[in-house]
């Protein structure tokens, strides 16, 4: 016997979501996934002067201010044929990063773990640990994370004036120098939240994480003490729940590469992990299309962001989000944490999702690993300052220009498409890391990766809120204020 049962609107997510479900001998057999709130910032932008993007952008969302803002000044870079110098990749890296990482730590101890302390697991031998480190509001360890939080974000004050909808991203780099008094000032913040992980997060050095090399590593090191740090306790909480077996994704990792170094390489790589092959391909950005079946927007065939178009249809037959469906070269792909370690080669993710998948162990475990290996880059940006040098590139945009901005946010892949026309913008156009991992149907039927990723999940008959469709929900981590634009 099947039923149709509707989860949300989800708490503990930035922006409406709704998770329509077609359930039958207990398990999801079809997910349908709603972003039911329209906001229409990329018709706001248009016939606006081109840098008014740098003010409004951010606002799409106040935890993804700063990729929001990244992305807009190197669209705006890109139209101007700009070289953005050293010392600005350096900061606007470190903006990046630390609300990146900010982003991981509420993940963590604010999103998803505090399911596990739900009266579902009450039987669980790790159930009262769970509660005393994890339960909203009163755990320990997550009040905790909540002041290391708190602190870090004092570095965008140096940085860049305040957090949310940080100002001196600009096209050319970053518009506030940062002077070397402040650089040592910097460094102890990063140290700080260095101390949290290590003593807290990870009960081990930052360096010892990243350089597992593999699954078995990870499991000698878990099984020398398993509730010794959080990293420890989610381990064991994945393994008894059989969090690796839970919401598979697509297969196919995309990452447009994170922080730019000089020389125009990246920290973490790009391309397209296939993990059936086990092969990087490179990336055919002109493959990228958007794709309004299913979307109340008006439909036409799928287009390149840089030709699309975003045109309200509320009472659309067959649309039931306002979620536009990404593809790269027809295929779905899911983004994230995940997508940018297997691009950059980590060992223990790229054997860990050999053995499991994209799954919801694989992709919590690549926020945590991910947080280990750049907080030391940010240390080492710090250093890399050149007093006296310039931060930012002076720019002069032609009157008519075309430009992209990619980057890199907590929740992947971030692009931003514009075309300016007599010193105007004509047409902008965004696609966010939720729109790839929540993308409804595509034209063909194709569901989109979470749509798939919650096929065949448990639905207890006495859960009316499943815990395990919670689960796979948030190890995507959504964002949908920045998904609806």
């Amino acid at each position: 016997m099947s039923q149709r049962l509707i989860v949300g609107p989800f708490n503990r997510v930035e922006g409406d979501l709704e998770v329509r479900l077609e359930v039958a001998d207990g398990r999801v057999v079809q997910a349908h996934v709603n972003a039911p709130m329209y906001r229409g910032f990329e018709q706001m932008l248009a016939g606006r002067a081109p840098h008014d993007a740098l003010v409004i952008v951010p606002r799409i969302c106040g935890i993804c201010s700063v990729s929001q803002s990244v992305a807009a000044a190197r669209a705006l870079a890109d139209a101007a044929g700009l070289e953005v110098p050293p010392n600005g990749l350096h900061a606007v890296n470190l903006m990046l990063a630390c609300e990146n990482l900010a982003d991981h730590l509420s993940h963590f101890y604010l999103f998803f773990m505090p399911d596990f302390t739900r009266a579902a697991y009450a039987a669980r031998p790790w159930f009262g640990e769970a509660v005393r480190r994890f339960a909203a509001l009163a755990g320990e360890h997550a009040r905790a994370a909540i002041a290391a939080r708190q602190r870090w974000f004092e570095l965008m004050g140096t940085l860049g004036g305040k957090w949310p909808h940080t100002g001196s991203v600009v096209p050319g780099g970053s518009a506030r120098a940062i002077e070397p008094a402040e650089r040592l000032r910097l460094l102890a913040r990063v140290r700080e939240l260095r101390a949290f992980l290590e003593n807290t997060t990870f009960a081990a050095p930052l360096e010892e994480i990243a350089a597992l090399p593999d699954e078995a590593a990870l499991q000698a090191w878990h099984a020398a003490d398993p509730l010794r740090g959080d990293l420890r306790l989610f381990l064991t909480i994945a393994a008894d729940v059989a969090l690796h077996r839970l919401g598979r994704g697509p297969g196919r990792m995309l990452s447009y590469g994170a922080y730019p170094q000089p020389g125009g390489t990246h920290a973490l790589a790009a391309g397209l992990w296939d993990a059936a092959a086990g092969v990087l391909e490179p990336l055919d950005l002109r493959t990228i299309t958007e794709d309004s079946t299913h979307a109340w927007l008006a439909a036409d065939v799928p287009r390149h962001p840089a030709q699309g178009h975003t045109e309200p249809q509320a009472d659309k037959p067959g649309g039931y989000t306002w979620n536009k469906a990404p593809r790269l070269a027809g295929r779905v792909v899911e983004t994230g944490a995940i997508a940018r370690q297997l691009a950059d080669g980590q060992g223990l993710l790229r054997d860990a999702v050999a053995r499991h998948g994209a799954s919801v162990y694989t992709r919590v475990l690549a926020r945590l690993v991910e947080t280990a290996r750049v907080l030391p880059m940010m240390e080492r940006w710090l250093a890399a300052l050149q007093p006296r040098e310039p931060f930012c590139a002076p720019e002069r945009l032609p009157e008519d220009a075309e430009g992209s901005g990619l980057t890199e946010a907590a929740r992947g892949a971030l692009g931003h498409w514009l075309r300016v026309r007599h010193g105007r913008i004509a047409h902008y156009q965004i696609v966010a890391p939720t729109g790839w991992n929540f993308s409804p149907r595509d034209a063909a039927g194709t569901p989109g990766a979470l749509e798939a990723a919650l096929v065949g999940v448990p639905v207890p008959a006495d859960e009316p809120t499943p815990v395990a469709v919670q689960h796979v929900v948030r190890s995507f981590d959504p964002c949908m204020v920045c998904t609806v634009h």
